[in-house]
Formats: structure tokens, sequence, C-alpha cells
């Protein structure tokens, strides 16, 4: 097949991506004033005692990411729409994955600023510092996994006119996994446990990574089809 190579092509989608948010700061503006006003509430909510406040920082940090991913995922595709580049995409000489890992890349950069912005509050408001690499990997894994089944849902809904509600619906529980495996490995580091009690949890956030990505670059193709 003729055209712009794949890494070429994803490469040039992801920097178009980067350049058009460093001049609007738009989506990131969003997601993280979503979050921090998100984790505000968290922590005036739950009027607990220290353990109490440990326990939640696990749910309170993964809950809102993955709703600010949503927020930002979402408006990410739907600009792209509006203003006909995914239209333009699709008729480039370039494949349908290589269109996908662009996005998700550039996705996935959103996603882990407001992952570090999350950490960093949350660390000040719940006394419990989350710059740890074990946590910080584990942040970074559920970043990625949240990232590549987001776009290729945002994807799917963008091209409804239910979009905005649709995300949503179809997002949650396909990420539910992913959830459920980042606060059990999270709240099991912030406890000390032992590394056969988080460990596995870890294993399972890799192998979920790598069923969407790979999900992700054979479905999309079919999925921006009209």
């Amino acid at each position: 097949m003729k055209g712009t190579p794949f890494f070429a092509a994803a490469g040039a989608i992801f920097r178009k991506d980067v350049r058009a948010e460093m001049r609007s700061r738009e989506l990131i503006g969003s997601m993280v004033l979503f979050a921090l006003l998100a984790v505000l509430v968290f922590s005036f909510a739950l009027d607990l005692n220290r353990q109490g406040r440990l326990d939640s920082i696990s749910g309170v940090l993964w809950v809102t990411l993955i709703f600010a991913s949503i927020l930002g995922l979402n408006r990410s595709m739907a600009m792209e729409r509006d203003q006909g580049n995914l239209d333009a995409l699709l008729l480039a000489p370039i494949s349908r994955p290589a269109i996908y890992i662009g996005k998700l890349a550039g996705n996935l950069v959103f996603v882990l600023s407001v992952a570090a912005s999350l950490a960093v509050v949350i660390t000040i408001l719940f006394n419990a510092t989350l710059f740890d690499p074990r946590l910080l990997l584990v942040l970074a894994l559920g970043a990625i996994g949240y990232s590549t089944v987001g776009t290729l849902l945002a994807a799917m809904s963008v091209q409804t006119r239910a979009r905005e509600s649709l995300l949503p619906i179809i997002m949650l529980p396909v990420a539910l996994p992913l959830l459920l495996a980042s606060v059990r490995a999270t709240s099991a580091l912030l406890n000390g446990a032992p590394d056969d009690q988080w460990l596995p949890w870890l294993s399972i956030l890799i192998v979920l990574d790598i069923i969407f990505l790979v999900l992700g670059f054979l479905l999309f193709e079919f999925v921006v089809e009209d």
C-alpha cells in the first residue's frame, strides 16, 4: 500500500495534536480543572481519620482520573470531527491504525499530564506521597489503558448525536477491569503490602493494556468507517 510510512504518519498526527493543545490549552486545562475540583470535593466530603483517608486515596485518584480522561477524550475527538480534521485524515494516504496510534499518543500525553497533577494535589491534600516509583508505574499503566480504550471508543461515539453522554456509558463498563486492577494495586502499595499482594494486579494491568492496544489497532479501521 502506497502512502506515508506508518510511524511518520502517526508521529505527524501526534505532533499536530500536541502543538494544537500547546496553543489553546483547552483540553488539558479543562481536564486538570475538573480533576482538581473533584479531588477538593472528595477531600472535604471524606471527613476521615488518617488511616481512613489513606484507604480512600486509591479510589479518589482513579475515579477522578477516569472521569477526567472521558472528558478530555470526548472533547479531543469531537474537535477533530467538528473541524473536519477526521475526514481529512481518513482521506489521506495513510493507514487507519497509524491514525489510531497518533491519536492515542496525543491523548496519552494529556492523560499523563492530568495524572501528574493529581499525584501532586493528592500528596498535598491527603498527606500521603504518591511519588514512589512503583506507584508511578501503576499510574502510568493505568493511564495507558484508559487512553488506549478511550481513544477507540471516542472515535466510535463521536459519530453519533449523543456523543457527550454515550462515551461514559460505553467506556465505564469496558474500563472497569482496568479501574479495579489500578485501585487494588495502588491501595496495596499505599498500605505497604508485600509484593505478592500488588504484583498480580500489576500483571493484570499490563495484560489489559496489551489487549486493549491490539484491539484498538485492529478495530479502529472499522470504527471510523461511516
